[in-house]
């Protein structure tokens, strides 16, 4: 007599492993499914768990989904090119960035405009501020420290503000077009607003004379 096949053994999960797959899931999710129809129920049927096992972790469905986004992020990171001069990085990082971050800003910023922010306890500036991925300080971006190694510009002396500008501008693009910028877009960033401003603070004026 054949014997049955025996029952697959189910994999325990836990921890990091278990959260992980439960934040891709809801990724996955709210992908698939969008913000306004995505439920712990759904999933955790995606997860193939229970929604307890949701709610021990997140308190609802809002909490769940800012931690999938900022989870994607995580696990997606855009590859730093040293090319060499401050200009060919920027141009080589706002190109990897546009075309990386394409897709995840498209579902990301349908997100924060269907309402999410409710049951998170946030006002709207700081829901946008996950949802869009506040990096690193800019005076900590690589591009940047190896441009003030290289004595092509000088951290101390250049605001904030200025440094981010590149990578607000591309963000604006993304957020408004839902696709990258063109090359020519990048450009025109790099050598007609972000260099003449830079080349302002390192002759030291800081507004138009």
């Amino acid at each position: 007599m054949t014997a049955e096949p025996a029952e697959p053994v189910r994999r325990r999960r836990n921890g990091k492993q278990l959260e992980a797959e439960l934040l891709t899931a809801g990724w996955d999710e709210l992908v698939e499914a969008g913000y306004g129809r995505l439920t712990m129920e759904s999933i955790a049927v995606r997860a193939r768990t229970s929604e307890a096992v949701l709610y021990r972790r997140w308190a609802n469905k809002d909490e769940l989904v800012l931690a999938a986004i900022e989870h994607y992020r995580t696990v997606h990171p855009v590859a730093d090119a040293d090319t060499g001069t401050l200009r060919g990085d920027l141009i080589a990082r706002l190109t990897a960035v546009s075309r990386a971050r394409a897709p995840f800003f498209a579902i990301s910023a349908a997100t924060a405009f269907s309402g999410l922010s409710a049951g998170t306890g946030l006002t709207p500036a700081q829901v946008r501020a996950k949802v869009m991925g506040d990096e690193a300080r800019p005076h900590s971006r690589a591009l940047y420290r190896r441009a003030h190694d290289r004595g092509d510009l000088d951290l101390d002396r250049v605001p904030a503000a200025v440094l981010e500008l590149p990578f607000d501008l591309v963000r604006h693009d993304l957020l408004m077009d839902l696709r990258p910028p063109a090359p020519a877009r990048i450009r025109e960033i790099v050598d007609e607003l972000f260099l003449p401003l830079l080349r302002n603070h390192r002759a030291g004026r800081t507004s138009l004379e």
